[in-house]
C-alpha cells in the first residue's frame, strides 16, 4: 500500500499525515472500504484538508474519543458545524448535542422510557407484528426489501409505541434523513435536505407536543417527566424528538443492512436458519459490518494527544465509526460478515454516554425480524439492481429488490 506523504505540523513533535480525502462525497458512498484503509495506515490521527478537521479511523481512537467526553464534547455539535461559532440550524438535541451535567440529566429520562423492562413489555407484540409481516411478503416472493420492510415494519410498530398519530407519518423517514445529512459539511446533500425540510420540521415540531401523543406511549411517558420535575416542560418535547429519530434511523438501517448481507452471504443465512437464537447477533454483526451510522464529530475542549500527536483546544474530530468496525487491529477476518462473531464492542451505535438512545429498540426490531425470517423463509436472493441511498453520515441503500421462498 502506498502511503500518503506527512506534512510536519506545529500540532505536537510528531508528523500527521495530510489527505486529500473528502468522506462526504459520493465517490466515498459508493465505495468507502478502500479509503477507510488509507487512512487506518496513514496514522492513528490524520488532518483532511478539503474540510480542515482532524480524523481518526482506526478502533482504538475511535473508541477513545467516544468515550472521554469531557476532552471531547458534543455540544459544539457533532457535525462538522461548530455552535460556538455559527448558529444550529435547529435547537440542539439535549441528548446528542450536550454534555454532562446537562446531558446526564436528560439521558437518564430517556433510559428509563427505553428501559430492558419495557423492551420485554413490548417485545412480543413486536415480534407478532414482524411474523405478520413476513408472511405477507411471503406471498409475494418478490418485493423491495428497503421499502416493503426495513422501513415497513419499522413504521408499523414504533410510532404506535411511541404514540403517533396515523396521520403524517411519511414525514418521519425523511426527517431523520434531513437531520443526519445536516450533520456533514454544506454540500448538495445538506443543502438540499435542508431546503426541503420546512414540513418535515413543523410535522415534526407538532407531534411531539403532550396533546398530540396517544397515553401509554412512549411520548406521553417523557412528558409525565415533567410533572415529576426530572425535566421541564420545554425539554420534553426536544427529548420526544430525539426519541422520534434516534429510535426509527437507526431500525431502518440496521434491518436493511441485515438483509443485504443475509442476501449475499447464503453460507451464513444457512446458520441463521439452522440456528434461529442467532438472529440478535446476525444483526448486530451487520451492523458492526455495514456500519450504518458511518461518522460523528467530536470538538476538543482541550490541547490533547492523540496517538502520539498533540491536537489543540477548538478542533473538529471527525471519528470514522464504519472505518473502525473493520479495523483488522480489533477483528478478525475483519471484512468478513460472521454471525457467530463476537460483536461486542462494536462501535456501530456509538460507546459511552451518547450511545445510540434507541439502541435498544434497534436491536429488538432487528432480532425479531430476522428471527421471524430464519424460521419462515428458506432462500433470499437479490432479484434486480441494487441503489444506494446518499447520506452525509447514514450508510444504507434506496432499493434492495430480493426473492424469497417459503421454508
Amino acid at each position: 500500500m502506498t502511503v500518503p506523504s506527512a506534512c510536519a505540523s506545529t500540532a505536537g513533535p510528531m508528523a500527521i499525515p495530510h489527505l486529500d480525502v473528502d468522506p462526504f462525497a459520493i465517490s466515498f458512498f459508493d465505495d468507502p472500504y478502500p479509503t477507510h484503509e488509507r487512512l487506518r495506515e496513514a496514522g492513528p490521527v490524520v488532518y483532511l484538508d478539503k474540510w480542515n478537521v482532524y480524523g481518526v479511523a482506526r478502533y482504538a481512537e475511535v473508541y477513545s474519543v467516544l468515550n472521554d467526553p469531557q476532552t471531547f464534547c458534543s455540544s459544539r455539535g457533532v457535525g462538522l458545524s461548530d455552535f460556538k461559532k455559527e448558529k444550529p440550524w435547529r435547537p440542539p438535541s439535549l441528548i446528542l448535542e450536550a454534555d454532562p451535567p446537562a446531558h446526564t440529566r436528560t439521558r437518564a429520562v430517556l433510559s428509563k422510557v427505553l428501559s430492558p423492562a419495557t423492551m420485554k413489555r413490548i417485545r412480543d407484540g413486536f415480534a407478532l407484528a414482524a411474523e405478520a409481516k413476513i408472511d405477507e411478503l411471503l406471498q409475494r416472493r418478490k418485493f423491495d426489501a428497503v421499502a416493503d420492510l426495513a422501513e415497513a415494519y419499522p413504521l408499523s410498530v414504533f410510532p404506535d409505541a411511541l404514540g403517533l398519530k396515523a396521520e403524517g407519518r411519511e414525514h418521519l423517514i425523511p426527517y431523520a434523513g434531513l437531520v443526519f445529512n445536516a450533520f456533514g459539511p454544506p454540500n448538495e446533500l445538506r443543502q438540499t435536505a435542508i431546503e426541503r425540510s420546512a414540513p418535515h420540521q413543523a410535522y415534526v415540531a407538532e407531534q411531539c407536543q403532550r396533546p398530540n401523543l396517544k397515553p401509554g406511549g412512549f411520548g406521553a411517558c417523557i412528558h409525565a417527566f415533567s410533572d415529576t420535575g426530572e425535566i421541564t416542560s420545554d425539554e420534553a418535547p426536544l427529548l420526544v424528538r430525539s426519541l422520534l429519530s434516534a429510535g426509527l434511523d437507526t431500525t431502518v438501517y440496521g434491518i436493511g443492512a441485515a438483509l443485504y448481507c443475509l442476501a449475499r452471504f447464503p453460507k451464513e443465512f444457512a446458520r441463521l436458519r439452522a440456528d434461529p437464537s442467532l438472529a440478535r447477533n446476525a444483526f448486530e454483526e451487520a451492523v458492526r459490518f455495514e456500519s450504518p451510522v458511518q461518522t460523528f464529530f467530536r470538538t476538543t475542549t482541550r490541547e490533547v494527544e492523540i496517538g502520539g500527536t498533540r491536537v489543540g483546544e477548538g478542533e473538529k474530530v471527525l471519528m470514522f465509526l464504519g472505518a473502525a468496525n473493520r479495523d483488522p487491529r480489533r477483528w478478525i477476518e475483519s471484512d468478513r460478515y460472521d454471525i457467530t462473531r463476537k460483536t461486542s464492542g462494536h462501535v456501530g451505535f456509538g460507546s459511552g454516554i451518547h450511545m445510540c438512545v434507541g439502541q435498544l429498540v434497534a436491536r429488538l426490531e432487528g432480532e425479531v425480524v430476522l428471527s421471524a425470517i430464519a424460521r419462515r423463509v428458506a432462500s433470499i436472493e437479490i432479484s434486480g439492481p441494487v441503489e444506494r441511498r446518499y447520506n452525509n453520515t447514514l450508510r444504507g441503500l434506496e432499493s434492495l429488490p430480493i426473492s424469497i421462498t417459503p421454508a
